[in-house]
């Protein structure tokens, strides 16, 4: 049984202290909610889903009403919701709503930021946002999303070129994030148009990071015992993502490593965005163990290092601490954490190992492979033959 109910989120107030009024779904044990343009200035302001304590707070009643009423029309025509997850639910009841607005660029933005939120990718939340913010600025406020044209789209991109001063990378991630937006709103029967506004926009290929290090390097950060803490927490934490086919520091750091000789994860990354949720397998490796023992907090079987940071400042710090173990080692190429990421693909790439069983380690979707992914799959054991034979080529003194 689905049920809808206006609600606020109280562990999540806006910077100013106000609040978003949200429709909250409950459907098959989760919740998920959708976000409205009501906005109350604290918490005090609304109880049991009504708005109190102000002056206008009879007509925000009367319009949250409508609305509530009309999704709860728009629940009502949905045949066999039993066979929708909560998630899915919610999207097809925003995408069939009757509720008749001027949709905007932000609304579909902030809604977008919400879901990202709610479904653990900040970081990718953060980039949602911040374009969102450019795009407002270019503006000179929110936008119906029928007046965006061809013509917005590359005027936007000259704007960020000019006046934000961006580089070509930063530019191609702005565009392409306006782009998700719009597409959203296409695919939520929001908008329509005869002309798509990036039909004539063509967003350039991000170039490809060469940071991928010669064996010879791996070796020396192998090899490497700092006296230092914070460049042992650097190499650890670099070599155990080398050895874990160049697992993604946020999967890595999630993981729970207790009495286990293998890892089942999906990458945080690409979670939510693969059908079916392509989970990867991976062995560890007796040189991973040492490292995992060393750090593993007891209790929860996560990696433990001790820092009261959040996760993005602890990347910013290891970032620090791995451009200083790499200057002590002499290292003349770059190195960030991802270089474990590139250098065990390329190792792997070069010893033979097919692409897809490399795409498999590296948890990468199939959807690029054709026909083929229909009939075939990777199995775990060639995952673990795959890392088992990365880790051989760098212990092999005799090979270059």
């Amino acid at each position: 049984m689905a049920n809808l109910k206006l609600t606020i989120l109280k562990d999540k107030p806006a910077k100013d202290g106000s609040y978003k009024i949200r429709v909250a779904l409950s459907h098959n044990g989760g919740i998920k909610y959708i976000l409205t343009r009501f906005v109350v200035d604290n918490a005090s302001q609304f109880n049991d889903g009504l708005v109190i304590r102000r002056a206008d707070a009879s007509d925000m009643n009367r319009k949250l009403r409508v609305l509530l009423n009309d999704y709860l029309d728009t629940l009502d025509g949905i045949k066999g919701i039993g066979q929708y997850s909560c998630k899915e639910l919610r999207d097809l009841i925003v995408s069939r709503q009757s509720f008749k607005c001027s949709w905007t660029f932000q609304h579909v933005g902030s809604s977008y930021v919400t879901e990202l939120i709610e479904d653990k990718r900040e970081n990718y939340a953060k980039l949602i946002e911040r374009n969102n913010r450019y795009f407002r600025e270019f503006c000179g406020g929110d936008i119906p999303l029928s007046e965006i044209s061809t013509m917005t789209i590359a005027n936007y991109d000259r704007h960020l070129r000019r006046v934000k001063r961006l580089g070509e990378t930063s530019i191609g991630m702005m565009m392409s994030r306006t782009r998700t937006i719009i597409n959203r709103a296409i695919q939520q029967q929001l908008i329509t148009y005869d002309v798509h506004p990036f039909a004539f926009y063509r967003i350039k290929a991000s170039s490809v990071r060469e940071v991928d290090l010669p064996i010879e390097d791996i070796r020396k950060i192998r090899d490497y015992a700092p006296i230092e803490r914070n460049l042992s927490v650097a190499r650890d934490l670099f070599m155990l993502s080398f050895y874990l086919a160049g697992i993604n520091l946020a999967d890595l750091l999630e993981i729970d490593f207790k009495d286990k000789t293998s890892i089942t994860f999906v990458r945080k990354k690409v979670r939510n965005t693969m059908q079916g949720d392509q989970k990867t397998t991976l062995p560890i490796v007796d040189e991973a163990r040492v490292i995992i023992e060393k750090w593993m907090n007891k209790r929860t079987g996560k990696l433990d290092f001790r820092y009261k940071l959040s996760y993005s400042n602890f990347y910013r710090y290891l970032t620090r601490c791995i451009n200083k173990m790499a200057s002590r080692l002499n290292i003349e190429y770059k190195v960030v954490f991802y270089s474990a990421r590139k250098s065990f693909a390329q190792i792997a790439y070069e010893l033979g190992i097919q692409d897809g069983v490399i795409d498999y380690c590296l948890g990468h979707s199939d959807k690029g492979r054709g026909v083929i992914r229909y009939y075939t799959k990777v199995r775990r054991e060639q995952a673990e033959f795959a890392i088992q034979s990365v880790v051989a080529k760098l212990n092999d003194k005799s090979q270059p």
